[in-house]
């Protein structure tokens, strides 16, 4: 199949990756160093397997940062970011709207595929402005730095439609194909698709939330918050996953996701979606409290700055909350992916050494080897050392 891709992020990288293995796909990005990078066949996409799998697989592929001729492009898969407007209260699909006239008035005969996460309802309005176009929402469910992986091992492939399910059924039968194992798929309505998504983010963050809310409860009133997730996770109906404390959740979809979702409500009485809101941004101010009660004045570092081990996305990064709730605090912050000398007004230390030598309490999301040596004055809820 001729298949044009609509932005290369994370979604777009990974999805390129496994659909340019059995069909020719023409990816499109406005950013000309991705678009350079792809031409020398160089993947920007931050996962453990991109590099090998694009090394190790034959993959039939185009990049360009404007949109080619028609060649007959079959579908339209677009992957375009819809940040979260405070302003509004609802994602901004800008971008996604402006493409998405572009590509009903440049590819004719092309059904056309949103992945980007939207409002509910969406789609649907979409579809009834272009009455003679089929227009699907198949929602991902990717995590950051293992999205290539996702797309080979799906947890699940929903495609939502408005009564096509022919051109449904032809993309979930693309991604199946594309992956190395099988995995159920799912034909909804449009909205039902929309929704699945948004609930899903929503689940993680309040998993999130409610372990880290019992943490809180266990650092305030010293008990071993190891000890208790034990033995609380040994229902299997709970479940040993996802259960790992941190600052707080944060990265590029959960937050926004709680939000559109608690928005979407509208008049329906809701209670738990805003409670989980809430509730991370009180994680937040309880770390930086604690951190300020064991800094007592003295420096504290912040040990980097992105949300997971091994990314490079800082995001919404929980940590940059609890760096900006710590006030006139003394904070020297650790960050190699940065070559600028401050951050938020906080000065940067280029050597890790020093770093951890001048700072009396050093705060750190996630665990790494190389703080071993310094325990005695490390601050991380990082108790199962995993995602």
């Amino acid at each position: 199949m001729n298949i044009l891709l609509v932005g290369a992020g994370y979604v777009g990288m990974s999805l390129l990756s496994v659909l340019a293995k059995g069909n020719f796909v023409h990816v499109v990005d406005t950013d000309e160093r991705k678009v350079a990078e792809l031409c020398n066949g160089k993947v920007s996409l931050v996962d453990p397997l991109a590099e090998d799998y694009f090394k190790s697989n034959s993959l039939s592929f185009k990049a360009s940062s404007a949109y080619p001729d028609d060649i007959g492009f079959e579908c339209v898969v677009l992957c375009l970011p819809t940040d979260y407007s405070e302003k509004s209260k609802s994602f901004d699909t800008s971008i996604l709207d402006e493409c998405l006239d572009k590509v009903v008035s440049l590819y004719k005969n092309a059904f056309i595929v949103i992945k980007s996460t939207v409002p509910s309802g969406y789609t649907q309005r979409k579809q009834n402005e272009y009455t003679d176009r089929v227009i699907l929402f198949s929602p991902e469910f990717l995590r950051e730095s293992f999205s290539l992986s996702d797309n080979l091992h799906p947890s699940r492939i929903v495609v939502g439609h408005d009564g096509h399910e022919k051109e449904a059924e032809r993309f979930a039968l693309l991604l199946k194909e594309a992956a190395l194992e099988e995995a159920p798929i799912l034909l909804t309505s449009l909205e039902e698709a929309e929704a699945i998504k948004l609930f899903s983010n929503a689940y993680l963050a309040l998993r999130i939330s409610f372990f880290n809310e019992l943490d809180s409860y266990a650092l305030r009133k010293g008990l071993n918050t190891k000890s208790i997730i034990d033995g609380v996770c040994l229902d299997p109906r709970i479940g040993n996953h996802y259960n790992n404390p941190s600052f707080g959740y944060g990265g590029y979809c959960l937050p926004k996701d709680t939000k559109q979702l608690a928005s979407n409500y509208g008049d329906i009485p809701q209670d738990l979606i805003s409670a989980v809101i809430d509730a991370n941004a009180t994680r937040k101010q309880v770390i930086a409290d604690k951190a300020i009660e064991l800094a007592h004045g003295k420096k504290i570092g912040i040990y980097r700055l992105a949300m997971k081990k091994g990314s490079d996305n800082f995001r919404f990064s929980s940590t940059i909350d609890v760096l900006q709730l710590l006030g006139d605090e003394d904070v020297v912050i650790y960050e190699p992916a940065l070559k600028e000398p401050s951050y938020l007004g906080r000065p940067l230390e280029k050597d890790l050494k020093k770093f951890l030598s001048d700072c009396d309490l050093i705060l750190a999301n996630r665990m790494d080897p190389e703080l071993e040596a310094v325990k005695n004055k490390l601050l991380t809820r990082d108790l199962f050392h995993k995602e």
